[in-house]
């Protein structure tokens, strides 16, 4: 029972990819980048 669930999890985690913190680089600068710029300017009535 124990050896066919640690094998069933290696086949698992081989099979899939998951995203690493630094291979995000891009899509991180961008959303940071458009979190730092300046809030436009509400015209009141």
């Amino acid at each position: 029972m124990k050896t066919r669930f640690i094998k069933s999890i290696t086949t698992t985690a081989s099979q899939t990819a998951t995203p690493m913190p630094w291979t995000r680089g891009t899509v991180r600068a961008a959303f940071i980048a458009k979190r730092k710029q300046p809030e436009p300017q509400r015209k009141s009535a």
